[in-house]
């Protein structure tokens, strides 16, 4: 069953100068972005910084107010909700975030911020039965009952990001949005991290929007993959077919640059020339044209759109066949 819902979302910010704040300009930050997001499904968005996937994860909690599209969570549209009625859909969704460090209040002990979720929501009957959950919640991510009464300066980062997540499983959600949850991380926090992610969908039948610019942590933990670039989405399908046959020239490049340990496995580098292009001023066509070794005539006029390949795999590219996957270009 389809528990998430995003069709045509855009997201605009603004751009002001001035003392009286004329408008000079709007980077363009989700343009066009459709996906949806099953029940006990994790969907990874990848892509380079600067290219959306968080103003995309936050846009979705209405965190960011998108400015055009439809966002619907088991049927409900979202962007219609009232602030108040917003407020009890958010039980569903919960997010992660990236900085370990940042996401926790120092002055809150771990008991408190946890509970803070418990007390919005009114999910304990009691104080005995809030501390039993709160204890049930650090036990659940990897942490003993005796942290409740420590303040994030006392702990780790991994500890701290622990924290985080028993935060947003507090509200017993259906979703959870994690945007660069490990990226902070040293490498061994980011593999037990990742671990506990998995486990808590297993027992929990969690869904994840799995937001990160690593590849290999996205292979390992998500079903599908959804690549975007300077705001789009240029690639989507599942794991293993996006990882293992990339179709669009800007995912083979990604891919290309994921290292491996068997030597027989390494791909020929991918070397993009330039940078990614402002989305304050987008160029015309293809998106990627501009860094694409590959792009033709037809990609510096006509903006490709979001096609199905085969079953299940879509690909933004003029070059890559619609009826013929054996016309996929390789770079």
């Amino acid at each position: 069953m389809t528990l998430l819902v995003v069709r045509h979302l855009h997201v605009r910010f603004p751009v002001r100068q001035g003392f009286f704040g004329r408008m000079t300009g709007v980077v363009r930050a989700v343009e066009d972005v459709s996906l949806d997001v099953n029940e006990g499904e994790a969907l990874g968005v990848v892509g380079e910084s600067g290219c959306g996937k968080t103003t995309l994860g936050r846009a979705i909690l209405r965190l960011i107010e998108p400015d055009e599209g439809s966002i619907r969570l088991e049927g409900e549209e979202l962007t219609a909700l009232s602030k108040s009625e917003l407020r009890a859909r958010r039980r569903k969704v919960q997010m992660i975030f990236q900085d370990p460090y940042g996401s926790l209040d120092p002055r809150f002990t771990v008991s408190e911020a946890i509970g803070e979720a418990l007390d919005i929501h009114r999910l304990a009957a009691d104080r005995t039965a809030r501390a039993a959950r709160i204890a049930e919640l650090l036990k659940s991510v990897g942490l003993p009952p005796e942290h409740a009464g420590r303040y994030p300066h006392s702990l780790s980062g991994g500890q701290r990001q622990r924290v985080g997540i028993a935060r947003a499983l507090a509200v017993e959600p259906r979703l959870m949005i994690c945007d660069e949850p490990v990226s902070a991380l040293d490498v061994s926090v980011q593999a037990q991290v990742v671990n506990l992610l998995q486990d808590l969908q297993r027992d929990r039948g969690l869904a994840y929007l799995f937001i990160s610019h690593d590849l290999a942590v996205v292979e390992h933990l998500c079903h599908r993959i959804a690549v975007m670039y300077l705001g789009r989405i240029v690639e989507m399908g599942s794991a293993s077919r996006v990882c293992s046959e990339p179709s669009h020239p800007y995912t083979q490049a990604l891919i290309s640059a994921v290292p491996v340990m068997d030597p027989a496995s390494r791909r020929l580098r991918i070397l993009l020339p330039g940078e990614v292009p402002s989305p304050l001023n987008p160029p015309v066509g293809c998106p990627f044209h501009p860094r694409c070794p590959v792009a033709e005539d037809r990609c510096r006029h006509e903006r490709p759109v979001l096609r199905r390949i085969e079953p299940g795999h879509e690909v933004a590219c003029h070059l890559v066949g619609a009826s013929n996957t054996n016309t996929n270009t390789k770079v």
